[in-house]
């Protein structure tokens, strides 16, 4: 029934920003945990960064100080700020759901 989609992928130069978003759908009035996770070719998926309703704040040491997490939970929406990016950061990026829902993905490619 709960179902996400994310949006804001695409090509970017190093140094550039994006900004995902991703929208959950369904009855669940508020799902607690809520994560980006990222995987790129030949690379296993990481957990890029994670918020809770409680405030619990998760980044993973590779986007810490360039990535931001941030909930808008009356809309039912995550996004993740990414600034300085680098091409190391390309990968696609995937929603997730504590509830053990994912989005099916959105590329996010670095490159000059």
């Amino acid at each position: 029934q709960v179902q996400l989609v994310e949006s804001g992928g695409g090509l970017v130069q190093p140094g550039g920003s994006l900004r995902l978003s991703c929208t959950s759908s369904g009855s669940i009035f508020s799902i607690n945990f809520m994560g980006w996770y990222r995987q790129a070719p030949g690379k296993e998926r990481e957990l890029v960064a994670s918020a809770t309703n409680g405030g619990t704040i998760y980044y993973n040491d590779s986007v810490k100080g360039r990535f931001t997490i941030s909930r808008d939970n009356a809309a039912k929406t995550v996004y993740l700020q990414m600034n300085s990016l680098k091409p190391e950061d390309t990968a696609v990026y995937l929603c997730h759901a504590g509830i053990g829902v994912w989005g099916q993905g959105t590329q996010v490619t670095v490159s000059s």
